[in-house]
C-alpha cells in the first residue's frame, strides 16, 4: 500500500478528493518553503487555542507547523513510500524573525500573528530577491542531505513540475489570457517572473537530490474559471489533473487513486 507524502501545494493535493478515495493515507505539508522547513521555531510563539480570524482548522494547522517547525519530524515519522514535491507555494515571500524564517502566506496574514509582540521586529525577504534565492538553494542542499541520511532514501521521489498558467478557460469554453494576477489579494504578480523562478528551482533541486521521477502536464496547464477553489493561475482544468494522475499511475501509484469519487465532499484549500 502506497504511503504518499506531499511537500507542496494544492496543485498536487487536488489530485485527491478532500475525504476518502485514499486521501486518508496522505501526509500533506503545505504553506511552507525549504528555507522555512530548515529554520528554527519562532522564539516565544504559542499558537492560539482556536484558529484566529477566519482560518479553518487545516489552514491553522499548516501555519502552526510552519511557525513551530514540526513538518520535517512528521515527514520522517510518516515513513512515506513516495514523496511528491511541487514549489507553487514559493510564490509567497519569507518573513525573518530573529533567527527564524517563516512563509508570508495568506494564512499568516489572515491570522493576525504578525501583530503579536514576538513578531514586532520581523522583516520581509521578497521571494524574487537574490537573498531569498540563496536561502532557497542552501536549504535545497540541506534537504538533499536529509534524504540521503534518513529513511527517506528508500522513498520514491517525484517532482510535479509546476508553473502558473497564462490563460484560463471561461464558463463558455473560450480560452482567454489571465489578466492582473495577484498574490495575497492585492500584491500584483508577474506570471513570467514566477515561472522563471520555478524553472530555476526545479533544475537546482533535481541537480541536488537523488534520482527523481518527473511528472509534467504542461500542455494541459490551463486555468479553470469553474475550479472549485476559484479562478487562479494554478487552479487548473480537470484534464490537467487527469493527466497527472495518469502519469503517477504509470510510475506505480495505481492504488493511490482507486475508487476516487468525481467530486470532493468538503471545501477548503
Amino acid at each position: 500500500m502506497s504511503r504518499i507524502a506531499i511537500v507542496g501545494s494544492c496543485i498536487t493535493r487536488d489530485l485527491w478528493p478532500i475525504r476518502g478515495g485514499g486521501a486518508e493515507r496522505l501526509l500533506y505539508i503545505s504553506r511552507t518553503s525549504l528555507p522555512s522547513l530548515f529554520s528554527v521555531p519562532v522564539k516565544g510563539f504559542s499558537p492560539a487555542k482556536t484558529p484566529p480570524g477566519d482560518l479553518h482548522n487545516h489552514e491553522h494547522g499548516a501555519l502552526v507547523a510552519d511557525l513551530t517547525k514540526t513538518a520535517l519530524a512528521r515527514l520522517l515519522a510518516f515513513r512515506p513510500t513516495h514523496v511528491i514535491f511541487d514549489f507553487i507555494d514559493d510564490r509567497f515571500d519569507l518573513v525573518s524573525i530573529g533567527d527564524s524564517l517563516v512563509l508570508r502566506s495568506g494564512e499568516m496574514m489572515r491570522s493576525g500573528y504578525l501583530t503579536r509582540r514576538e513578531f514586532r521586529r520581523h522583516r520581509v525577504v521578497p521571494r524574487l530577491s537574490g537573498a531569498c534565492d540563496r536561502l532557497w538553494r542552501d536549504s535545497a542542499a540541506e534537504f538533499a542531505a536529509l534524504v540521503r541520511a534518513s529513511t527517506l532514501s528508500r522513498a520514491h521521489l517525484i517532482l510535479h513540475s509546476a508553473r502558473w498558467a497564462t490563460h484560463h478557460r471561461d464558463a463558455e469554453g473560450a480560452v482567454r489570457p489571465i489578466d492582473g494576477p495577484e498574490i495575497l489579494g492585492g500584491d500584483p504578480a508577474d506570471i513570467w517572473s514566477y515561472n522563471d523562478l520555478l524553472g530555476r528551482q526545479e533544475a537546482h533541486f533535481e541537480a541536488m537530490m537523488p534520482p527523481m521521477a518527473r511528472i509534467d502536464a504542461g500542455e494541459l496547464r490551463l486555468s479553470d474559471t469553474d475550479h472549485r477553489w476559484g479562478l487562479s493561475p494554478f487552479h487548473y482544468v480537470p484534464e490537467y489533473y487527469d493527466e497527472v494522475r495518469r502519469q503517477l499511475a504509470a510510475l506505480g501509484l495505481v492504488d493511490a487513486f482507486t475508487g476516487l469519487p468525481a467530486e470532493p465532499s468538503a471545501p477548503a484549500a
